[in-house]
């Protein structure tokens, strides 16, 4: 705390109550014991997650990639499907003042997890509605992003789930 904030007496005693921080860094509060076998691939099985969340409005889209990127490098054959406010998880064009550039940080986390994907071998669909609805172009998909017609949204789950896929469905308002 800087010299130059003057705090009142009950600031002082409610500041100096509870020591801060209770551990420190480094202290370990969580245990580790992971319950679930660490399940691999079996030959041919596929991994397929659909997205309707917003870049950055709450962690969904991007916890959803990761979970992607997590299944491909377990050996699944793996698609994410971006739809609805999801496709513009889709565009290249992020960034303030230009593009690429980061107004804040982490305002590139799903770009760049999106191009890790991509370059280790998923596929990435994005919903050519779903980037209208907010006037999106298809030119500033993020390379490597296959766009994809309204109606194939329910086809590419009927594709997935008749292939035997592990299917996760996010949501987001």
């Amino acid at each position: 705390m800087t010299d130059t904030v003057e705090l009142s007496d009950i600031e002082k005693q409610s500041l100096t109550e509870i020591p801060h921080p209770s551990l420190p860094e480094g202290s370990t509060i969580y245990g580790s014991t992971k319950v679930f076998p660490d399940y691999k691939a079996e030959d041919g099985e596929t991994y397929f997650t659909l997205v309707h969340g917003i870049a950055h409005e709450s962690s969904v889209s991007f916890v959803a990639v990761l979970q992607a990127t997590r299944a491909l490098r377990k050996g699944f054959e793996t698609a994410i499907y971006f739809y609805g406010p999801g496709s513009l998880n889709c565009l290249a064009t992020r960034g303030f003042p230009t593009t690429g550039n980061s107004a804040f940080p982490g305002e590139h986390n799903i770009n760049n997890q999106l191009k890790t994907f991509i370059a280790e071998g998923g596929k990435v669909y994005c919903c050519r509605f779903g980037l209208s609805l907010h006037g999106a172009r298809e030119e500033d998909l993020i390379e490597g992003v296959i766009p994809t017609h309204p109606l194939d949204v329910q086809d590419a789950l009927i594709h997935y789930a008749r292939k035997g896929a592990i299917i996760n469905s996010t949501y987001q308002l």
